[in-house]
Formats: structure tokens, C-alpha cells, sequence
């Protein structure tokens, strides 16, 4: 059984984060509600308590029976979870002068600590909290401190229960992979087994057990995930995977072909529909970025659900959900923060049975897995591509002839992101359609046409991005492509935001 650590969720933004950390140091954890700790899990080896938006002491704030694991697991309380740990056993928690967000340097640490353990002294954290610890529980004792925090760390004298007020899991705490090692692997024990190879080994076997010899339906979308799904399902099952790859005609320009001809060199068994027609009619004057949304994602479900009610004896729905996706498509709160298909709809609608077999792993341990089953690499350093398509780098309605600049644009920029050895060094990139126009001059005419946006981004987890700094000279030659190539474009504009505040897609 493979061991793991269990990271509570009270709905801060960088939960996912304290995962990647502990699987970058292949250690397996998995991430479930503040209120669904697996009691009765014997692989758990120790806790993870991550931070929130609430105060421990809102009437509304998530609260967990700490009972059920400290005493019998290693704690480690981050932010609010530290809090929330003091402030039960009774400490006190108290609202800042001032909300405390961003550098600040541990000026104490306490010797020979097992969770500070080669923690450089005057290190660098992240703080970002509006409460603090003003007084400890009886029996815990401060382990750090900075100038303007006393408590910035603690541990209990009595049980393994350390707890932090600033964020080891952030880029910016300079030593913060080192606490959780030092948490995993020193306190909890782990033994940092968790690898690709690993995966594959444990996903197929299970897959074997859970699936026996039942008929399996998948839904490709042509990126690096659902593609990943097929391959690893088909190593366990073969030829009981059916695929089906829907083109909702919002594809890249030729997309359809090329990764057909792709599944059909993995030996794959797929099935390509061409639904294009249907998709434009439904969207035709649709600008709401949610419901152009809604309505693809129904669509899909309708042209998926009449093709895969020809296989008759199908038990099973796959589908390439990854762990973001999971955490995105609904916060810890209920709070919907934008419809994607790949988590809902299907499953009720056609009475199936849902398989996820990546839904525990991060885009780049989708990856390594990927890499690990021999598939070319060319398909495993795709870009992320989001599923509604271009529709949502259309600003406004959809109309073939928009969606065809779109593609000529976007084609341009990403083969030239290629041939100049670029592609790679971007997490995601893509062309924007802007709902404007702008006035130029080509030849001796007066033109009055689209402006188009390119956006590329750094990231490694697309929790956090940085707009990509793209040399003068490929931007000055895309522009010049894209405005003497593409008929109805005369302006190209580049994005350099980063997320946060924006996000990555601008729909």
C-alpha cells in the first residue's frame, strides 16, 4: 500500500502548491475537504493542515475534530491550520494591526529542531495572513520568530504537532522544501517511493481490478491529459477502450487531422465526429464567456452520448481529469469558478460508471507518466489548450469566419514559437481575437480591422504564471506574419500580465 500524507483543505489558494512540493520530493500526498479526514486509511503516515480565508474564530470557519489525528499522526499546522491547532487547544488567535503579506526573515530559530532542521539562518519566508498567534497553548513552545512575529513557528511539548504561520510552500520561503521534508521524511517517516514508473505499476494493476473485462468509453480532447488517460488505460485494457474525439470545430487549425493520425500511430481505438456545424449554430450570438461555456460543454455531451450509445455494452466513462481540474471546477466552498465538462455532465446523463485514472496528478506528473509509456514527445509538451477552444480567445460572438483569423493567427504564432526553439520554455501560449478594430495603412488604403492579442506564459503548475519574455526580434516577425498573412488583422497587441491578477485564458 502505498504510503501518503494527507493535506487538509480550508480553502486556500495555495493547497495545490503544498502537494506539488511533497510530490516534487516524491513523496505521495493527496489532498481531501477539512472535514473528510480518511480515519481509517492505514497508509497515512501524517497531516498536512493547509490555510484559508476564514479567522478561526468566524462563526462560518472551517473547523476540524482534531481528534482524529493528532496523538496517532504528525501535524503540521500552515497559516490558518497552525491556528486553528492553537487556538483549540487554548491559545489565542488574534486579528493583526496590519494584514501581514509578503517577505519576512526568521531572525530566530530554535536548535536542533527536527522540522527547521538546515534552515539557514535570517532564511526568508512568505507570510500572508491577517491574524497571528498572540499567545501559545499550555505545553508548546516557539521554534521561530521574526522581527515583527514572535510565534512564526511552534511545536508541541507533548505531541508531534509543529505548526507555522508563514507559507513554506511558496516560491519565495527560500528554505520552505526543506520544512517539508524535514516534516515527510524525518518526522513522518516517509520513505520518498513515489515515482512515474511507480504509477503505472500500481494505476494499471488497479485499473485490471476495477475494470475486469467491462467495455470503456474515453473522451479525447487531443491534449497531453486525456491522451495520457487512453494510453496508460489502453496498457491495462486494450482493445475493451473505445475513444471518441469530438471536433466541435474550435479546434487549432488542422488539429483534428494531426492528432487523429497521432492516436491512430499509439494504437489507439478511436473514433473521430466532426460536429462543427451544431457547435456554430448554438453559439451564434452568444458572447457570455460562461455560457459560451455551458453550451459547448452540453454540446459535447450531447454528440458524445449519441456516439457512444452505439457501444451497447459499455459500463465505464474515462475521462483525463487531472488534479487542478478536480479543485478549479468547485472551490472547498461551493463557489462554482468556471464549468468544465471533464467533471460533470457525462457520467449521470449516460448512466456510466466514471474512471479518472490521472485524477491524483499535477500537469507535469502527467507528464513524466506520459514519457515513462513511451509516447513521442511531441503530444506530452503540448500546451495546455482549454476545452470550450477558441471560443473563449474570442471575445464576443462566435462566427466561422472569426474562428478561421483566429486559427491563421494562432498558427502562425505557435509554429513560430517552435521554429525558434521556444515552444518549449512556455507553459501556455495562443492568440487572443480582441472585439475591436483599429485603423491602419496597407499599401496606399486606409484599413479599419482586427486587432489580436498573443498571450505566452511561464509557469509550472499554471497556479502562478509570468508573462513570457519573448525576444524583440520573434515578436517583430510574428507581428509582421500575422498582419501580412492573415486577411482582417492589422494590429497585434502582447499580454504581459501575470496570474495573479489575470489569469492565464482571458475567458
Amino acid at each position: 500500500m502505498q504510503e501518503k500524507i494527507i493535506i487538509l483543505d480550508y480553502g486556500s489558494q495555495t493547497t495545490q502548491l503544498i502537494g506539488r512540493r511533497l510530490r516534487d520530493l516524491n513523496m505521495y500526498c493527496e489532498i481531501v475537504p477539512y472535514n473528510k479526514f480518511p480515519k481509517h486509511d492505514s497508509s497515512v503516515i501524517g497531516v498536512i493542515m493547509s490555510g484559508s480565508p476564514f479567522s478561526v474564530y468566524d462563526e462560518n470557519a472551517f473547523k476540524t475534530n482534531l481528534n482524529d489525528f493528532i496523538g496517532k499522526l504528525p501535524v503540521l499546522g500552515i497559516c490558518y491550520g497552525a491556528q486553528h491547532i492553537a487556538y483549540t487547544f487554548g491559545g489565542n488567535v488574534e486579528s493583526a494591526d496590519t494584514r501581514e503579506y509578503g517577505r519576512a526573515n526568521l531572525s530566530y530559530i530554535e536548535e536542533n529542531n527536527l522540522l527547521l532542521k538546515d534552515v539557514k539562518p535570517n532564511s526568508q519566508v512568505w507570510m500572508s495572513h491577517g491574524d497571528t498567534i498572540t499567545k501559545l497553548p499550555e505545553d508548546f513552545r516557539i521554534i521561530a520568530s521574526t522581527p515583527k512575529v514572535s510565534i512564526a513557528a511552534y511545536q508541541s511539548n507533548k505531541e508531534k504537532i509543529w505548526g507555522v504561520q508563514f507559507h513554506p510552500e511558496a516560491f519565495h520561503s527560500e528554505d520552505g522544501v526543506q520544512i517539508l521534508k524535514n516534516f515527510a521524511v524525518d518526522i513522518c517517516g516517509g520513505k520518498q517511493s513515489w515515482s512515474a514508473a511507480s504509477f503505472i505499476e500500481s494505476t494499471v494493476k488497479e485499473l485490471k481490478e476495477q475494470l475486469g473485462n467491462d467495455r470503456v468509453i474515453l473522451g479525447l480532447s487531443g491534449g497531453v491529459d486525456s491522451s495520457v488517460a487512453a494510453v496508460l488505460l489502453n496498457k491495462a485494457i486494450g482493445r475493451n477502450l473505445t475513444c471518441i474525439f469530438v471536433d466541435h470545430g474550435l479546434l487549432r487549425k488542422n488539429e483534428f487531422t494531426n492528432v487523429m493520425r497521432d492516436y491512430e500511430c499509439l494504437g489507439l481505438n478511436v473514433i473521430g465526429v466532426n460536429a462543427s456545424v451544431k457547435f456554430f449554430e448554438e453559439l451564434k450570438g452568444i458572447t457570455d464567456p460562461e455560457q459560451k461555456r455551458k453550451i459547448i460543454g452540453k454540446g459535447f455531451i450531447d454528440v458524445f452520448d449519441a456516439e457512444a450509445h452505439k457501444i451497447t455494452d459499455a459500463k465505464w466513462l474515462a475521462q483525463g481529469t487531472i488534479y487542478p481540474d478536480c479543485i478549479e471546477s468547485l472551490s472547498i466552498t461551493g463557489t462554482v469558478i468556471k464549468s468544465h465538462h471533464n467533471v460533470g455532465g457525462l457520467p449521470e446523463k449516460m448512466k456510466l460508471q466514471l474512471c479518472e485514472p490521472l485524477r491524483l496528478l499535477f500537469k507535469d506528473e502527467v507528464r513524466r507518466v506520459g514519457r515513462e509509456l513511451g509516447m513521442p514527445e511531441h503530444l506530452i509538451t503540448r500546451h495546455p489548450f482549454p476545452g470550450p477552444g477558441l471560443a473563449v480567445r474570442i471575445l464576443g460572438d462566435i462566427t466561422p469566419e472569426k474562428v478561421e483569423i483566429l486559427q491563421e493567427a494562432d498558427d502562425i504564432f505557435i509554429s513560430g514559437l517552435r521554429e525558434w526553439g521556444l515552444y518549449d520554455h512556455i507553459w501556455q501560449a495562443g492568440v487572443i481575437l480582441l472585439p475591436v478594430q483599429s485603423v491602419g495603412v496597407m499599401g496606399d488604403e486606409r484599413t479599419y480591422e482586427q486587432a489580436v492579442a498573443l498571450r505566452a506564459v511561464t509557469s509550472t503548475d499554471a497556479m502562478s504564471a509570468d508573462w513570457a519574455h519573448l525576444p524583440y526580434e520573434f515578436m517583430a516577425h510574428i507581428s509582421n506574419q500575422i498582419i501580412n498573412k492573415v486577411r482582417g488583422v492589422n494590429r497585434v497587441c502582447y499580454d504581459i500580465s501575470s496570474k495573479p491578477p489575470a489569469t492565464i485564458e482571458w475567458e
